[in-house]
């Protein structure tokens, strides 16, 4: 593989950055539209971060914003207000001529469409992005292009025009394209939504291959059996981000109500061995584990703590308490290893998600009496036993 040359320096790059583990940091970005009907904002403050080697689905309804939110990544519009990071560099402090020269160093983009300019091949359109920002000599990077068609299966198809090759095969030229100048970052939107299922499925695992080699990938999608095979899924919800713990605990909520449960929640941090809950304390609260462990314990018949059970990030607890009388049925502390970030659903709200939710309900009711057996046959043989 031809190695990659450095490039050049821009404005707008930090000494460092306040995560070194974030390849994007957007803070409380705004876009609003004007026309002549007046003002419509799109993203409404948002703050996310995309880790380095994240594998992150973008999920939404239409008009949700998703096609916003990858602009402001991509540096293709500008936000009303607010900040995005990329890799050290605070992308609209350049002026638009150093933001293209930065895109073409430093992002690959991948469109629905495609986008290959249908009278030059597969090999040339590839090349294209290495011509664009001068990189790699004139010599080096016909190889270079053949070596990513090579990666994406198409030598064979390097001298042909687009044109002449499946749609699949299109799509696979455009990654090749964007990884042209070796980019940390790939965006893509809505990258399999003009394939078949077998050609989707290719794309994804060259995504995942990717992924696996240190990229970064960002992408939009619709479909939900890709975001299962995503490290992660941002949900956005008329231009507001869905609290990601909500959104894989409670996934039977309607992306409205997963965006109201959002705006409702209370975040608690405790320290390790730190009680959240004590035996018979009245419980107000239903909590979902955003890091950490949770020990439920018992008293036994010595007076020594008994562990019930342990909760990861990702599990809830309090919800027996909320359904079946309001007290609670043991003691509940933060692990001993590491302080732990809780989201604290108030009682009035989790009540009435469940009477907007009957999905919900039957859900979290079925866990409710999984975990009331389990106490029981525990009672019965005069021992406690894990529950999950």
């Amino acid at each position: 593989m031809v190695a990659r040359q450095s490039p050049p320096s821009l404005p707008g790059a930090l000494a460092s950055e306040s995560n070194p583990d974030a390849l994007i940091q957007m803070r409380n970005v705004v876009k609003t539209f004007k026309n002549a009907a007046g003002e419509f904002t799109v993203l409404k403050g948002i703050d996310l971060t995309i880790k380095r080697g994240d594998f992150a689905a973008v999920v939404g309804k239409s008009g949700s914003g998703k096609s916003t939110l990858l602009n402001m990544i991509t540096g293709i519009d500008h936000p009303t207000s607010g900040q995005v990071v990329i890799g050290g560099t605070d992308v609209y402090k350049m002026t638009e001529s150093q933001r293209s020269l930065w895109r073409g160093n430093n992002l690959g983009i991948v469109f629905q469409f495609f986008q290959l300019l249908p009278m030059l091949t597969l090999l040339e359109n590839v090349m294209l992005p290495m011509d664009y920002v001068n990189m790699y000599s004139f010599d080096e990077r016909p190889k270079r292009a053949m070596e990513l068609l090579e990666l994406v299966g198409l030598e064979k198809q390097a001298h042909t025009l687009p044109l002449a090759v499946s749609t699949g095969q299109q799509q696979a030229a455009a990654i090749a394209r964007a990884l042209a100048t070796d980019p940390p970052l790939l965006v893509a939107d809505e990258p399999t939504g003009n394939l078949d299922s077998r050609a989707a499925d290719a794309i994804i695992n060259l995504f995942e291959e990717l992924v696996g080699n240190g990229k970064t990938i960002v992408m939009v999608t619709h479909d939900p059996s890709v975001t299962e095979r995503t490290s992660r899924t941002v949900t956005i919800s008329d231009g507001i981000l869905i609290n990601e713990v909500v959104a894989s605990t409670l996934p039977l909520l309607t992306h409205p109500q997963m965006l109201g449960v959002t705006q409702k929640l209370e975040r608690r941090v405790y320290q390790p061995g730190e009680n959240i809950i004590r035996w018979d304390e009245r419980v107000d609260h239903f909590f979902m584990i955003e890091n950490g462990e949770v020990d439920i314990v018992l008293q036994g018949k010595r007076r020594d703590d008994v562990l019930l059970a342990r909760l990861d990030a990702g599990d809830y607890f309090g919800e027996i308490e909320l359904m079946r009388g309001g007290r609670s049925v043991a003691n509940v502390r933060a692990g001993e290893n590491s302080p732990v970030e809780l989201l604290a659903l108030p009682r009035a709200d989790f009540n009435r998600m469940l009477d907007e939710s009957p999905l919900t309900q039957e859900a979290i009711s079925r866990v409710v009496q999984e975990r009331l057996k389990e106490h029981k046959t525990a009672d019965r043989r005069g021992k406690w036993r894990l529950f999950k």
